[in-house]
């Protein structure tokens, strides 16, 4: 992992191979408790090695994740989307430093990369506040399943929860304050 330079000093390595880079890889997804994050990270990551890997003596450094950043815009992604991948390269490096593969200057260098630049607003059907309490009271409070559906659509509305993490949810997920179940762990 580190080289002995003729003065006597050691030096970590720039460029680092496939091993090193799974390596840091699991380490980044085993930090991350959510399992959208765990997905889109691994993917972020792998597209970005399959990138890295396809040519040949790049030193892992901030003027490589810069290259491939421009990479990213030359693909005309959104920057949404670049911004996620930049990140998922900076935890790399960030994993791979912790590791003793690459220097901490590096991934302190790595870590300055900047995001690209959000222009304009979002896209798509947003509700409003007063759109969402519409939506929330359609079911009828009268009925089981209208209270249900109020429940979910509360969930979904006011935790901001994806389809499958509110499938997903149990019990375990609630904690209880003041004699109340309101609050997601």
């Amino acid at each position: 992992m580190k080289r002995k330079l003729k003065s006597g000093h050691s030096r970590q390595r720039t460029k680092l191979g496939l091993p090193d880079l799974e390596h840091a890889k699991v380490a980044v997804i085993v930090s991350l408790r959510s399992f959208e994050s765990q997905r889109s990270y691994r993917h972020s990551i792998d597209e970005f090695v399959a990138w890295y890997c396809s040519a040949p003596r790049l030193s892992f450094n901030k003027a490589v994740v810069l290259r491939y950043r421009l990479y990213l815009e030359d693909r005309h992604l959104a920057a949404g989307t670049i911004n996620v991948r930049l990140a998922a390269v900076r935890r790399l490096a960030y994993e791979a430093a912790d590791s003793g593969l690459l220097s901490p200057d590096l991934a302190a260098a790595i870590r300055r990369v900047k995001g690209a630049k959000k222009l304009g607003y979002r896209l798509g059907n947003w509700l409003t506040a007063e759109e969402a309490r519409t939506l929330w009271q359609f079911p009828d409070p009268a009925t089981l399943k209208g209270t249900r559906d109020r429940a979910i659509l509360a969930l979904l509305l006011g935790c901001g929860l994806r389809r499958r993490e509110l499938t997903e949810l149990t019990v375990d997920h609630f904690q209880r304050r003041e004699d109340h179940w309101p609050s997601l762990i």
